[in-house]
């Protein structure tokens, strides 16, 4: 058994376990019902299939003997459709964002939880649609030669699917930088009808620029080198190169969790009520305001 792909069954269980809590938390709160916590909800559910894929994949390797086709297929399809609906849902987080700052005035009456449902669930078929191209055909398993590093993906599928998720996240990209823009512009308008001074101004703007920092480089970090190297290697490299890419790649589905979900003040609230029925009196009531992006 290769000690990589125990890495990679770990952290998908570990991975599966967070999300699993996240999911839970939303689910038993009526009071998170907003449709930016359903968005929450669909990348913790994308990251939770992540992480069960993850699994599958180890088990139908090492344990179902002897290997089943349709086993494996199935498997890589359960990790493309969960992996692309969590990028997915990052996008659309970071369309939220954008929206619920640049129509401020008309956010809450336009996006609406029906809305935000029918959106999730076409993004959904979307991505299901993805995951079952190995099933329908789209895989290498009657010509080896034409494997990618993401096998059973072809080489030119792995090449599709790189430079789509390097477009997204140029998308990704631009639309943060957006946020930043407004929310300091947000800010700079707060400090002059409520004459603060300047240090408070620059303390929320540092905040927000550090909760984009976080945001961006995490998902880099994590993503890029892989979709790099899915985008320029083949099956004859050797597999500790993918192994070593595609581990820190996973590891973005563990830390979601944490940036999205965690540092949420509502979501703590209701895990601090579910751990041990109250809310500790240094817990700041603070409301996120723009400048927190």
């Amino acid at each position: 058994v290769s000690p990589w792909d125990i890495a990679l069954c770990a952290t998908g269980t570990a991975v599966a376990g967070e999300n699993a809590l996240v999911l839970a938390v939303l689910f038993y709160t009526p009071s998170l019902r907003a449709p930016m916590f359903l968005l929450i909800g669909s990348l913790a559910l994308a990251d939770l299939l992540a992480g069960l894929g993850l699994v599958a994949n180890f088990a139908v390797r090492y344990l179902l003997r002897p290997p089943r086709e349709a086993a494996e297929l199935a498997a890589a399809g359960l990790l493309l459709a969960a992996f692309s609906a969590s990028v997915c849902s990052l996008l659309a987080i970071t369309v939220d964002r954008y929206l619920s700052l640049y129509n401020a005035l008309t956010y809450h009456s336009e996006r609406t939880l029906g809305f935000t449902c029918a959106m999730v669930l076409l993004m959904w078929l979307l991505c299901l649609g993805v995951g079952l191209l190995p099933l329908l055909g789209w895989n290498c398993l009657r010509d080896q030669s034409a494997c990618s590093i993401l096998r059973p993906v072809t080489k030119d599928n792995a090449a599709v699917l790189a430079v789509t998720f390097l477009l997204l996240f140029a998308l990704m990209m631009q639309l943060y930088l957006q946020i930043c823009k407004i929310a300091f512009r947000h800010a700079q308008q707060i400090a002059v009808q409520h004459q603060f001074i300047a240090t408070a101004q620059a303390t929320s703007t540092r905040k927000g620029l550090s909760t984009l920092s976080l945001i961006l480089g995490t998902f880099a970090l994590c993503w890029i080198p892989f979709a790099i190297y899915s985008l320029v290697a083949d099956s004859s490299y050797p597999a500790v190169y993918t192994y070593s890419l595609a581990l820190p790649a996973t590891c973005n589905s563990l830390i979601n969790p944490i940036i999205y979900a965690f540092r949420n003040p509502d979501i703590q609230k209701s895990l601090w009520l579910a751990c041990c029925g109250c809310i500790p009196s240094t817990f700041s009531s603070r409301p996120r305001t723009s400048s927190d992006v």
